[in-house]
């Protein structure tokens, strides 16, 4: 089985290590995976070593915060060379915005009633390996779990039963810090195609993440997504309907790129995802095909 998309703790909304996450995957029956955090490449040592350890085929890669026509998207880089300096740079841009862009989604969530303190901001991020980054999954931890808001209308989907009670902390990023959002922060992010080019240029594979995420109500951009270099899409993914998977797919097929799949498996902040959960309809030898310059 292939999982082309985990996080790890160096996400700053991943939960585990990368040894945890080798041993999660012979657990689950996955033979090929990829660590595919944030903005990073941090946990592939560790992670390259202990899945040679337990006979797991492991591919070096990464998750990119980028823009494409003022729509913000991630774009997976598979098989790079991740020693490259450039991916140091990647990160590099990425933590020195992050303590700015927290102080303004803190303003943001204290304007819709929420007195959220700094003080448990750090406490939760001071271990981290992005202390200076609060993301939206950690503002949902704070305020679902304070007393004083147990019976905040804004929180009852994100209570049990709730209709966004599946994964919370995510479904409350989601809701209230991603684009568009009542407490979203525009940050800067590279522009795709120069995240295209850099993955090539570290001679690795430019993929598209859970596209039917970040083209919703968009789809028309595809093509021109398409156009810029893209190598390939993840069809497969936690976040696709079976009919979503077969139309990308289908997409994938008619211009000649290849697909993949992922769980985008986080822990604690998705725990209605599980490592291997992509729908998958293809068999390990048509995957196998799909993916061989990548193995």
């Amino acid at each position: 089985m292939f999982d082309l998309h985990i996080h790890s703790l160096y996400s700053n909304d991943g939960e585990y290590s990368p040894t945890d996450l080798v041993r999660q995957c012979v657990k689950s029956g996955i033979n090929v995976m990829a660590i595919t955090d944030h903005n990073t490449v941090a946990a592939t040592g560790e992670a390259k070593k202990s899945a040679l350890e337990h006979n797991i085929d492991y591919i070096p890669g990464i998750e990119i915060d980028c823009t494409f026509k003022n729509t913000n998207f991630h774009v997976l880089g598979l098989g790079i060379n991740f020693n490259d300096a450039v991916y140091k740079e990647i990160e590099n841009n990425i933590r020195t915005q992050g303590q700015t862009i927290s102080y303004s989604r803190l303003q943001k969530i204290r304007e819709l009633s929420f007195n959220i303190k700094e003080d448990d901001l750090h406490a939760l991020s001071k271990h981290s390996f992005w202390p200076e980054t609060w993301p939206g999954e950690m503002f949902a931890e704070i305020v679902l779990n304070h007393p004083d808001y147990k019976d905040h209308p804004l929180l009852k989907p994100f209570r049990s039963g709730g209709e966004r009670s599946d994964n919370p902390l995510a479904n409350f990023y989601w809701d209230f810090f991603a684009q568009g959002r009542s407490c979203f922060v525009k940050a800067s992010y590279p522009d795709m195609t120069n995240i295209i080019d850099i993955i090539h240029q570290t001679h690795g594979y430019a993929v598209l993440a859970h596209p039917c995420v970040n083209l919703k109500g968009k789809m028309q951009l595809l093509t021109d997504i398409i156009k810029a270099g893209i190598d390939g899409i993840e069809a497969f993914s936690s976040y696709h309907t079976k009919e979503q998977a077969a139309y990308i797919f289908d997409i994938v097929k008619q211009n000649h790129l290849f697909t993949t799949c992922g769980s985008d498996y986080h822990g604690k902040i998705k725990p209605a995802i599980r490592l291997g959960q992509h729908h998958c309809t293809l068999t390990a030898e048509e995957m196998e095909k799909q993916l061989i310059s990548l193995l």
